[in-house]
């Protein structure tokens, strides 16, 4: 008899596990309590203007592939790919810019300019952070770590003593580099893992790795167009996708998840995965069988929450790139506002998108496509009055650095914060990126993939294994999988 499967949510985690699912002869069924499937990565057009609502950074193209491959496709045969160069536009606290390079060389040259001897130390740094992206992303990452004895393996056990998983990521990289922008630099791809980068394991200089060796990319017509090729790759291994259905129960009876509730009907499954948030999952879903206490979701460390605009502007701008890191205000000031004391920031930093300088399609013409994001301490209490607030506060920002004034050009704008987080993601404590990389919420030490009590209930995305980001989320959605594949559920 060929076994029911639901999965709760329709974001990448979801896609890929459920895609894996129905490849073996599951009928897999998944719920989406939005309109539009996708999770973080939905995506919306207005006035002309296609919206991504999320991710905007492309990064591991190898992890994508990988995924396509096992499938019998490529990213090509499902959109175009485009190598970002300049990858991304930094401004600093002078307020110089640098426009990093693409090409090797180039960013060698800039590094040496800074700080003599250091393109040397930056062969040698990526020399290191090669090897733990080969060792992180071939074996560390696809483990389900359900138990310590998975890590005992020659290749896995060796290669933890060289992952420094017990050194800062901030102290590592002063060992090779000591001028402030290549730090910045640096530092700033970890910040993706919702942690300060002294109290990120040193194992995430994998990321640079990423950033500098692997690019950065963009998919043209937007981010979306991954969540479209996954979902067509999940349809075509007969997995079905509803959206407006929101699950409101896991129903656990004897021990066992027997099917959900979902819009006040009950659906008999034989495997349920929760794709959406673990915590509510925990905390709403499944009530009195919870795999964690809520002692324990308050103890967790959380990555940050953000507030988002999406703005749509009837004019062209210029003296920007794809991608710009507003790092112009402290980094250490800033951070101590999420993690330290959770409050608003005076001198935010932030980030701005501009896809329409790639991509005319995002856009009507003559005009831009903006995305800003402004990272923040989750569960803050936000308003309308205090994003407006923030709101010219970019603008003025972006007026001064840049010289384009877009107040008077602005056609539409929409924000996202906290609130919406919780609204429309279930997001404990209007988390962005899940929970924070810390070295005790690593592998193990993270929420369990497998309830331990319930067997036949797994959970898949940025709040298990292996962590918060897209090519994460899609690892997690196959480990899961294929972890119930292999246990013949």
């Amino acid at each position: 008899m060929t076994k029911k499967v639901h999965v709760i949510g329709s974001g990448i985690s979801s896609l890929s596990a459920a895609s894996f699912l129905g490849k073996s002869g599951y009928e897999v069924q998944i719920f989406e309590k939005n309109s539009t499937i996708g999770g973080r990565a939905r995506q919306f057009e207005t006035a002309g203007f296609t919206f991504d609502m999320g991710p905007s950074w492309y990064w591991m193209p190898d992890v994508f592939e990988k995924f396509y491959q096992q499938f019998g496709y490529t990213a090509a045969d499902f959109y175009e790919l485009k190598r970002l160069d300049p990858s991304y536009r930094v401004y600093w606290p002078d307020h110089s810019y640098t426009n990093v390079p693409a090409n090797m060389t180039q960013l060698e040259e800039w590094f040496e300019s800074l700080e003599p001897g250091s393109a040397k130390n930056l062969k040698a740094f990526l020399k290191d952070a090669a090897y733990k992206y080969k060792v992180g992303m071939e074996d560390l990452v696809y483990k389900p770590s359900l138990s310590l004895t998975e890590f005992i393996d020659s290749r896995v056990l060796g290669g933890l003593f060289k992952m420094h998983l017990f050194s800062s990521f901030s102290s590592f990289i002063r060992k090779y580099f000591k001028h402030p922008k290549i730090l910045s630099l640096l530092e700033f791809p970890v910040l993706f893992l919702g942690a300060m980068p002294n109290e990120t394991p040193a194992l995430y200089s994998l990321m640079n790795y990423a950033d500098i060796q692997l690019g950065t990319w963009y998919p043209m017509k937007g981010m979306h167009e991954f969540i479209k090729a996954f979902a067509q790759i999940a349809q075509e291994q007969g997995v079905k996708i509803q959206t407006s259905a929101n699950v409101e129960r896991i129903v656990i009876e004897n021990g066992k998840a027997t099917g959900t509730i979902v819009n006040g009907e009950f659906h008999a499954a034989d495997i349920v995965i929760s794709g959406a948030d673990y915590a509510h999952t925990d905390q709403k879903l499944l009530q009195n069988n919870a795999n964690y206490s809520d002692a324990y979701w308050q103890k967790r460390t959380m990555a940050p929450s953000s507030l988002l605009f999406y703005v749509g502007v009837n004019k062209k701008l210029e003296n920007l790139e794809h991608h710009n890191l507003f790092f112009d205000e402290s980094l250490n000031e800033h951070g101590k506002t999420i993690y330290k004391n959770p409050s608003w920031p005076d001198k935010p930093l932030f980030y701005m998108s501009v896809p329409s300088l790639t991509d005319s399609t995002v856009a009507p013409a003559g005009s831009e496509n903006l995305f800003f994001l402004i990272p923040l301490a989750p569960d803050l209490e936000d308003d309308e009055a205090t994003r407006e607030k923030y709101f010219d506060i970019l603008v003025e920002r972006l007026k001064n650095l840049t010289g384009n004034d877009i107040k008077d050009h602005i056609v539409f704008k929409k924000s996202f914060c906290v609130s919406d987080f919780k609204n429309d993601y279930n997001a404990f404590k209007g988390n962005a990126y899940g929970l924070a990389n810390t070295l005790l919420q690593t592998a193990i030490l993270k929420p369990r993939m497998q309830h331990k009590k319930v067997k036949n209930l797994f959970y898949t995305g940025q709040l298990t294994v292996p962590g918060p980001g897209v090519p994460p989320s899609i690892v997690s959605g196959e480990v899961v999988a294929k972890q119930i594949i292999s246990k013949n559920f």
